[in-house]
Formats: structure tokens, sequence, C-alpha cells
């Protein structure tokens, strides 16, 4: 009889214990739609950048707008993994790496080469 205990109570934690991990993350709907990303503290100071993302048959493409440009670039790539959206682009000749995880429904923080903090807003 102990032992049918054991087993049922183990059972019930490890399916509440995934229900709890499905719940808390995000999917990587969650990044899809039009973001305004603002990177702080840059040696040319605060600069907000114009993203937009999509996931196609679990493929996620990021695209940007440049300063003083008319057309979104596409991002070299974009990838969502533990909750986090990584991307990697070519901005002002630089190659950069950009990464955002989840705050609220329309708010993402992150960093900007690991050295800068970034915050993205959803556009609505």
């Amino acid at each position: 009889m102990k032992r049918k205990f054991t087993i049922i109570s183990s059972l019930m934690l490890l399916v509440t214990m995934s229900f709890a991990f499905a719940l808390s993350s995000p999917d990587e709907k969650y990044f899809e739609g039009k973001w305004s990303v603002l990177i702080k503290g840059t040696p040319q100071g605060d600069a907000t950048i114009p993203m937009r993302f999509e996931t196609v048959d679990g493929k996620t493409t990021g695209y940007f707008i440049e300063e003083g440009a008319d057309e979104e670039k596409k991002m070299s790539s974009a990838t969502i993994k533990d909750d986090v959206l990584n991307t990697s682009f070519n901005i002002s000749g630089y190659d950069v790496t950009l990464s955002l995880t989840k705050v609220d429904d329309d708010n993402a923080k992150g960093d900007l080469l690991g050295m800068f903090d970034v915050e993205g807003k959803r556009v609505k």
C-alpha cells in the first residue's frame, strides 16, 4: 500500500511540475510582431531600433530598420532557446548580437553584445 502511494504521489508531482514549466515559458509566438528596441548607454548615446519578428514552420526570422533607412533588413539569425530570443545582424558596419527575454505581455529586456542594456516594447 505504501509503495502504491509513493508511485502515485511521484506521478502527480511530475505532472504538476510539467504544467508549471509549460505555463511559465513563453512560446515562440510571444516575440512575433513589431518591437521598439531601446539600447542604452552606447558611445553615441541611447538608440532605438524598430524590429519585427515572425515564426513560420518553427523557424524565427528577424528584421530591423537601420537609422536613416526606409526598408527593413533581414537579420543574419534569430533563434529562440530557453525562452530567450537571440539574434545577430550587421548594423552601421558592426556585427552585433542581441538577446531578449520576456518581462510581461508587452515588454522584454536583454542585452546587446553582452555590454549594453536593452529594453524591448511591443508596438501595437
